[in-house]
């Protein structure tokens, strides 16, 4: 069955939240819709605890609303098995998350690979793949370096590499820069964004920082249980 959110890359309708612990309900935001379309760029900002890393979460099938609907790719999250929303988001999208969670046994070749390996690529291909991109991103001298043998900004890099190494629709980010020094945090973004213009991929960004998300197509703000278009004039603290 087809509908209007169907030609985006990802979309949400009525999406909604709520936490339940014993006697406590909480409501975390109901009714958002939004989407993404090919190519795009859109930065999500809000207070700590507004739900943002909730809301990118949803939208990576990584967990279930509690009301609405989810589609990546134009496939309705809710309608497949557990196995088959592995396989969407295998195939559809990558991640990207303030800690960079690359596995400290591989090395950087490894990890980068792993998402291909996953989805039975050949483990030359895998390789021969993952190293282009490693050397894209400025590591091509340390392919067989283990995380724990990189800077912070070179394990944030391999982790971007990772995400983009199946060439997904989308790739979601949460706070991608945020446990990176200023300088650090600024070329990790620059890069991202070059691959997306390079790559044609998606890109959702949950960040606090307001000059990165002001590089973005569009900025959403997710305050009060809703989503809506970011207005600095509002947000701007009074004289």
């Amino acid at each position: 069955m087809t509908t209007p959110l169907d030609g985006y890359v990802l979309a949400c309708k009525n999406l909604g939240k709520t936490f339940d612990d014993g006697r406590l309900r909480l409501q975390v935001f109901s009714s958002i819709d939004f989407t993404l379309s090919r190519g795009e760029r859109v930065a999500v900002v809000g207070a700590s605890g507004a739900g943002k890393s909730t809301f990118l979460h949803l939208l990576g099938g990584l967990d279930a609303p509690s009301t609405g609907e989810v589609w990546v790719a134009g496939r309705s999250m809710s309608e497949l098995s557990d196995a088959a929303r592995g396989r969407l988001r295998n195939q559809a999208l990558g991640f990207v998350y303030q800690f960079h969670h690359l596995l400290p046994e591989f090395s950087a070749l490894e990890n980068v690979a792993m998402p291909l390996l996953i989805r039975r690529t050949p483990r030359e291909q895998a390789f021969d793949t993952a190293a282009a991109l490693l050397k894209r991103v400025g590591l091509g001298e340390r392919l067989q370096h283990k995380p724990g043998e990189l800077s912070g900004g070179e394990r944030q890099r391999a982790a971007v590499a990772r995400a983009l190494v199946t060439r997904p629709a989308c790739v979601l980010a949460d706070e991608p820069t945020g446990n990176l020094d200023m300088r650090t945090a600024s070329s990790v973004f620059e890069l991202m964004l070059e691959l997306n213009r390079e790559l044609g991929t998606s890109l959702v960004v949950v960040t606090h920082d307001l000059r990165l998300a002001a590089r973005m197509d569009r900025i959403w703000q997710l305050e009060g249980g809703s989503l809506r278009p970011y207005d600095a004039a509002a947000s701007a603290p009074a004289a």
